[in-house]
């Protein structure tokens, strides 16, 4: 009798919070490959295989996906971990999913599974918030490769390390009184964490999903006023919540900002979001396999009691690394021109441009 081999499964962005809660629950059904850009020194999991990539290079991130048969993309770069970055978030999300779907094909990984948004219904794109358009443009480029791309798209995700949960409950503590702007009457339709490992599981591999959008969520549809008014019921703090008709993003994203305990990185794409109307489409909805979900109060009550997150590896700091500058530019293709004529006409631009500093010198034998 034969065992049946596991299927090989890399996840971009371990680390993070999705990552490390869907290693927790399936590292025994998979062979799972956690990919990140620090170096591991120990490795407390030894059902956990790591691999050190960088994204920024298709080279690297080639090497890192070699043997696999799925992959779980779940970076996000809004917060960039690197000190030395020039250039905006969704222009680095587009170059680092290029360069996934590049490496994906070459080495003939069946399956790409995506976590985005839930996107506006019966708002035209280019009223969009810069990251909401974003996370559809890395679903479309994650697409182009010859892996089936599966993307997953959620509102909230309510679970313990959350993010966005965090600064739900983090205003929640620190705020008995919140007047709220005309954004948290917006609806969306939160889903648990455990709901959304099972339904991340439910799409390996499952060929039904194979190049689909899917949006998930809980049936229960709320307002964000309503999920602070729930978080506050369930944490027993009495809280005087009301809403203001006016929108006000500059004030949203200091209050959400400093009270909310995140980064102003994160902040500030999400609160321009906030606006939208992000509910599940019933043409786009999870079908699948049949869900009990769990309800809001229940997914925050767990968020709150869970005291432990999973063990992570140790890793080297990347402070000890080499630190270079990272400078990514797009620029409109107006004429149509190759990339192959652009790189041409940029080593006689360089010289001629900057002429009195620079000296260039073309070698033809390499």
């Amino acid at each position: 009798m034969t065992l049946k081999r596991k299927k090989v499964l890399a996840i971009a962005g371990a680390t993070g919070y999705i990552g490390r809660w869907f290693m927790d629950r399936f590292k025994d059904y998979y062979h799972i490959i956690g990919l990140s850009r620090k170096e591991v020194v120990e490795n407390p999991l030894k059902e956990i295989e790591w691999r050190q990539v960088e994204l920024y290079s298709i080279s690297s991130t080639t090497e890192a996906l070699q043997g696999v048969d799925y992959a779980i993309y779940l970076v996000h770069s809004m917060n960039a971990t690197t000190r030395l970055n020039q250039g905006s978030f969704e222009d680095t999300d587009l170059l680092l999913a290029d360069n996934f779907a590049r490496a994906a094909t070459a080495n003939a990984v069946e399956q790409i599974i995506y976590l985005g948004g839930i996107l506006p219904k019966g708002e035209p794109e280019e009223e969009w918030s810069l990251h909401l358009k974003s996370r559809l443009e890395v679903e479309k480029t994650l697409s182009t490769g010859s892996a089936a791309l599966t993307a997953l798209r959620a509102s909230i995700i309510v679970g313990p390390g959350g993010s966005s949960f965090d600064m739900i409950k983090n205003l929640v503590k620190k705020l008995p009184v919140m007047v709220c702007p005309k954004w948290t009457e917006s609806n969306t339709q939160p889903i648990s964490l455990r709901d959304t490992l099972t339904i991340i599981d439910s799409c390996l591999g499952n060929e039904a999903v194979y190049d689909k959008a899917i949006e998930i969520g809980n049936p229960e549809v709320m307002s964000y006023k309503e999920m602070l008014i729930r978080t506050s019921k369930v944490m027993g703090k009495k809280r005087w919540i009301f809403s203001v008709p006016f929108f006000s993003p500059g004030l949203s994203k200091l209050w959400v900002g400093y009270f909310g305990e995140s980064p102003s990185q994160l902040v500030s794409p999400l609160v321009e979001s906030l606006k939208h109307t992000m509910t599940v489409s019933q043409e786009l909805s999870y079908k699948q396999k049949n869900i009990s979900y769990q309800s809001y109060d229940e997914a925050v009550k767990i968020a709150l009691q869970s005291k432990e997150e999973p063990v992570l590896p140790k890793f080297r700091s990347l402070k000890t690394q080499k630190n270079t500058v990272r400078s990514i530019q797009r620029m409109a293709n107006l004429r149509g021109r190759s990339a192959f004529w652009a790189a041409n006409r940029y080593k006689v631009w360089l010289p001629t441009f900057f002429k009195s500093i620079i000296k260039a010198k073309e070698d033809e034998k390499k």
